[in-house]
């Protein structure tokens, strides 16, 4: 009598395995390559068989393509560099995947990148942090005995600042994050530690005199309607270089910002898309701004008659001489000789963005509007940046309600609004 065959579906070499454990999820294993280059048997789970096996196929899928998967028995460094490499350099502009490696490269590998990820503990992070905010960095890089430090031979006490500190420890944050995404480790330790209230930066814009005076040196300039544009709407640099005449409508008196011109590792001075969605917008010119975007065009058509066929044709409303785009860095220094021959204390060129909303909420212009004009994706970032600008305006409407509640106060000479919020 001839037995039954086995009608079993089975799964081939190289397939994996699924089965149910007795938790009741589902696991799936199979053999993926590894970031050292090597294959290793790896296990991903699901609360379902098709949500295990879905997993599995498409981290077999990546193996096949060469992709490979981090475990969680690799070195921090390991991961640090995979996540670099394959999943940052998706998400992230260029400028700032280059800063994140940075951060990686010279302050988390170096005390971190030898412990097992799946070892790294919240107490690990939390004492990493604290060493980068109390050592020297120079003795921690040993740049003092290479004599690349300003003081050879002894201690010369640079610390980090806790701006610099709070922004390592973000990135370590990201690249912890996608590990527990991926199942790969069951929590975020670095979630866990906390830095503590960061006190940004104290803005220092110009005051209405500074700003006059600013204006007033710059009339003879020949990027003087850049600098006022700056000023009088509180353009980014990067926006108001990757600005083209099509961008324009002078008989309207309207501008289109659309792009913003970046310095790149890889593709030098390049335009890239503005910083957020909200950055893309459309906003309303100055009369001024009109008028010396006039003499500007003009004094750019003899530019071009002079240069002749070397002109190239990018359509840059602020280009160099010969009309090549301006290097940010090149308009920073441009920037400070003037406000030097202006005698007025160094600021950075993004203060003029600062200095044109704090003027305008002294004035008693909406938050509102502010925000639609510099391109905040929130208002609350608008909030938070011009906070140093609330005491006064507060001090404003204190005194608009005590002439309000006077009791000799002639109704006649009251107010008839209160003070600008």
């Amino acid at each position: 009598m001839a037995t039954p065959r086995n009608t079993r579906k089975s799964r081939a070499n190289g397939e994996g395995t699924i089965y149910q454990r007795k938790d009741g999820r589902w696991e799936a294993a199979g053999y993926i390559l590894m970031t050292d280059g090597t294959r290793k048997r790896t296990r991903v789970y699901g609360a379902t068989r098709r949500e295990a096996a879905n997993k599995l196929t498409e981290c077999m899928a990546a193996s096949s393509r060469g992709l490979p998967a981090p475990a969680a028995d690799c070195t921090v460094a390991v991961y640090l560099t995979h996540w670099l490499d394959n999943v940052a350099v998706h998400r992230l502009r260029e400028n700032t995947h280059t800063r994140y490696r940075t951060a990686v490269r010279l302050y988390i590998t170096p005390p971190l990148g030898k412990k097992k990820l799946s070892q790294l503990t919240a107490k690990d992070v939390r004492a990493f942090l604290d060493q980068l905010r109390t050592r020297c960095q120079c003795c921690t890089r040993d740049l003092d005995t290479a004599q690349r430090c300003c003081s050879v031979g002894e201690c010369c006490g640079k610390r980090l600042s806790p701006l610099t500190v709070a922004y390592v420890h973000s990135v370590l944050k990201s690249a912890l994050q996608h590990a527990v995404r991926e199942d790969e480790l069951p929590r975020n330790v670095a979630r866990n530690v906390a830095t503590g209230a960061v006190r940004p930066r104290r803005v220092e814009p110009l005051t209405a005199g500074e700003a006059r005076q600013f204006l007033h040196a710059a009339a003879d300039h020949r990027l003087q309607a850049l600098f006022e544009l700056a000023l009088r709407t509180g353009l980014r640099k990067g926006e108001l270089l990757g600005q083209r005449w099509d961008d324009l409508d002078l008989e309207n008196g309207t501008a289109s910002i659309r792009r913003t011109l970046q310095r790149t590792s890889s593709r030098g001075l390049t335009t890239l898309p503005t910083k957020t969605a909200n950055s893309e917008r459309r906003i309303a010119l100055p009369t001024e701004c009109i008028r010396s975007l006039d003499r500007h065009r003009a004094r750019q058509q003899q530019e071009q008659a002079v240069a002749g066929n070397a002109w190239p044709d990018s359509g840059y409303v602020f280009a160099t001489p010969t009309g090549q785009p301006i290097d940010p860095s090149n308009l920073s220094r441009v920037f400070t000789a003037l406000c030097r021959h202006a005698g007025l204390r160094r600021i950075r060129f993004h203060d003029l963005r600062h200095s044109a909303a704090t003027l305008l909420l002294e004035q008693g212009v909406e938050l509102v509007v502010i925000k639609e004009l510099l391109g905040h994706a929130h208002i609350g970032v608008t909030a938070a940046v011009y906070a140093h600008v609330r005491p006064r305006l507060q001090r404003q409407a204190i005194d608009t309600l005590s002439t309000v509640l006077r009791q000799d106060a002639d109704p006649d000479d009251l107010p008839l609004t209160g003070a600008p919020r």
